[in-house]
């Protein structure tokens, strides 16, 4: 099993210097992979429903900084050599996607690569409507932006015709260094599952326990069946809270778990104050819980 670690990307330790510090540090540390999540605005009214936590209130203000993802993992790239550089989740309506592929390849040109995307359909409606894409079509709009990014990584001529975008043959370079950039797909509803299946290298699950992805799985496996797909073929992902105050046992009991259903990579959030807070945390479970699975 990898583990990864979520950047400090908002809040007021998202700056220059803490994102470098714990980048390197992380990569010192053995840490495989880190991530970044993805807003671009947020409106002072969210009537929408935060699906991560009890309430569904969004839990930053909107004068709170968030860093954007792409520019944020630029600046993290230049700074390390091996930890691998991901989204999670990149909102694909929030981008057109010719501009998404031409980003996510010159970043995986300069971080030969390392790059995955972690890719979703999104859940603020203001946000993503105030961005140009139809809240009740953006699961169609991005399917088709997948195929249109995929293209573009790996085709010389490109052209395309589709319900939401059309355009004559155009070239895109630099291509990613491997040829084309692994889709981690995240989400939880039946639409999602059978997008993995279609469309993705690999389901990234966010917020879930062992427990919850077992049904996932089966779910999933049946999209795949559908698709014609092998699901073994799939990388599969989660992306959990890490508390500051860590139980080891009962970490590494969930963590056991969730390799024995096939998750082989495992992102971490965890609180952020400061670097000296946020290393301690990362550094505890790399001691104290990595070790043991």
């Amino acid at each position: 099993m990898e583990f990864g670690c979520h950047l400090p990307v908002f809040g007021p330790a998202a700056t220059r210097d803490v994102l470098l510090g714990f980048a390197r540090r992380m990569e010192a540390l053995g840490y495989d992979s880190l991530w970044a999540s993805d807003h671009i605005v947020l409106p002072f009214t969210i009537r929408s429903r935060y699906p991560y936590n009890v309430t569904g209130d969004f839990p930053l203000p909107p004068t709170a900084n968030v860093l954007e993802p792409l520019v944020a993992l630029a600046l993290v790239a230049g700074a390390t050599e091996r930890v691998r550089l991901g989204t999670t989740v990149l909102v694909l309506p929030h981008r057109h996607p010719l501009l998404a592929a031409k980003m996510l390849a010159t970043l995986d040109h300069l971080a030969p690569g390392r790059v995955i995307v972690g890719a979703g359909v999104g859940w603020m409606q203001e946000e993503i409507e105030l961005l140009g894409v139809p809240y009740a079509r953006r699961g169609a709009w991005s399917d088709e932006a997948i195929r249109v990014m995929r293209a573009c990584w790996r085709d010389e001529r490109v052209e395309h015709r589709g319900e939401f975008l059309s355009f004559d043959a155009l070239g895109m370079a630099p291509k990613p260094a491997r040829g084309t950039i692994p889709i981690w797909i995240g989400g939880h509803t039946p639409r999602a599952l059978r997008r993995v299946a279609e469309l993705g290298d690999g389901w990234h699950a966010a917020f879930t326990r062992s427990a919850d992805m077992t049904k996932s799985m089966g779910a999933l496996a049946e999209a795949c069946r559908r698709a014609g797909r092998d699901p073994k073929a799939l990388a599969i992902s989660a992306r959990l809270g890490l508390p500051a105050r860590q139980d080891a046992d009962a970490l590494v009991v969930e963590l056991r778990a969730l390799a024995a259903l096939g998750v082989s990579h495992v992102i971490l959030e965890s609180r952020i104050r400061d670097l000296d807070d946020l290393t301690a945390i990362y550094t505890r479970f790399a001691e104290g819980v990595r070790a043991r699975i």
